[in-house]
């Protein structure tokens, strides 16, 4: 299994989702159940059925959530003006300026500009500088960028 890498940032939304998913819907799961269950013949009884399977998915997230709270790293505070993860850049291409964060596999969103430490475009900037220019072997093909800032 790959290392889990969280930045701060994900570990606080990962505890955040774990409170909501065992004060909120854990409770509103079990009212559901409650409540199914008054309507008699639980065999044939659709809203059971769902708030059961409910109560199993919110279950599983809450495993999935306390393990990587558990297992997972922090991720080390990079030098600074070198890229690590957590790092906010801004990469020059010949399409015009992007912006990356640089997170680990679990936080990543690319829609989001958050890319896994894993993915190629975090692979060839890692430990790079403002100024730096690297290639980037993608699924696209070749990529050619500026590091023009890291934060």
């Amino acid at each position: 299994m790959e290392e889990i890498i969280l930045t701060t940032e994900g570990r606080r939304k990962l505890e955040a989702e774990l409170v909501k998913l065992k004060n909120e819907d854990l409770k509103d799961v079990a009212e559901a159940i409650k409540s199914a269950r008054e309507l008699g013949d639980l065999s044939e009884n659709a809203d059971y059925h769902q708030a059961r399977e409910r109560q199993a998915f919110i279950a599983g997230r809450i495993a999935e959530i306390e393990y990587k709270l558990s297992h997972g790293r922090m991720a080390d505070a990079g030098s600074a003006g070198i890229v690590s993860i957590g790092s906010h850049v801004v990469l020059k291409s010949v399409d015009g300026d992007e912006n990356y964060e640089i997170v680990g596999a679990t936080e990543a969103d690319p829609t989001a500009g958050k890319v896994s430490v894993s993915s190629p475009i975090a692979k060839a900037i890692m430990g790079h500088k403002v100024g730096d220019k690297v290639e980037v072997e993608t699924p696209a093909g070749e990529m050619k960028f500026e590091i023009k800032s890291i934060k």
